[in-house]
This record gives structure tokens, C-alpha cells and sequence, in this order.
């Protein structure tokens, strides 16, 4: 089940977005597609991204995946508890967020899927 106070992405991210700022994660049906997360690489504080540019990586024992920012904005925060420990995005991929982006431009996340139409790409 998707949470339905998130918006998606077809390349599997979600954003959870307070004000101007947005924490941004990867889906339940990302890492049961990935398996066992065994590495994870994010950006700098600092970093600025457009929306659907590659902003990280996700390794698992099956594959490496390219993370995509759901929205343009700079990154404010990055997660260092899923660096050390990655195998947690697997045990609660909507509680483990990735990095938190400052928005540029919030009118993008309408163009966003919500948890409804994110749950008929998976299905």
C-alpha cells in the first residue's frame, strides 16, 4: 500500500513534501524489485538538481539503480543513517528517506503521481 500523503515518480521515488522542503525516498515496490540493498550513494549538501536528474545510486545484491530527484531544488539534507546502515531502506522504505531537497519550483509536484495513480503503474 502506498502512502497517500506522498507524491511519485514512474521511476519509483516518492517526496513528502512540509512547506518548502521535501524528503525524498525510494518506493515498497523499488526495493522489492532490488532485493537486498547493499549500498547506497547520495549527494553533497549544496548540490542543486533539476527534476528527473540522476542525484544518486542504489546498490543491491541483484543490481545498481539511479536515483532521480522528483523535483528541482537544492539538497538541504542528506540521510547518513541509510549510508551506514542501507539494508534499512528494505525494512521501511517510506521511513527511510534519502536526502531533503529545498524546492525551487513547487508547482512540479502536481505533476507528480499520486499514491493511487503510482499504485496502477505497479500493479
Amino acid at each position: 500500500m502506498n502512502p497517500s500523503d506522498l507524491r511519485y515518480t514512474k521511476d519509483h521515488e516518492w517526496i513528502r513534501v512540509d512547506g518548502d522542503r521535501g524528503q525524498v525516498g525510494i518506493t515498497a515496490y523499488a526495493q522489492q524489485q532490488l532485493g537486498d540493498v547493499v549500498f547506497i550513494e547520495l549527494p553533497e549538501v549544496g548540490t542543486s538538481v533539476s527534476q528527473g536528474d540522476q542525484f544518486g545510486s542504489i546498490e543491491s545484491v541483484k543490481a545498481v539503480s539511479d536515483l532521480y530527484a522528483p523535483v528541482s531544488g537544492e539538497v538541504v539534507e542528506v540521510n547518513s543513517g541509510v549510508v551506514d546502515q542501507p539494508e534499512s531502506v528494505n525494512q521501511d522504505p517510506y521511513g527511510s528517506w534519502l536526502i531533503t531537497l529545498k524546492l525551487e519550483n513547487p508547482q512540479e509536484v502536481s505533476a507528480l503521481l499520486d499514491a493511487e495513480g503510482y499504485g496502477e503503474i505497479t500493479s
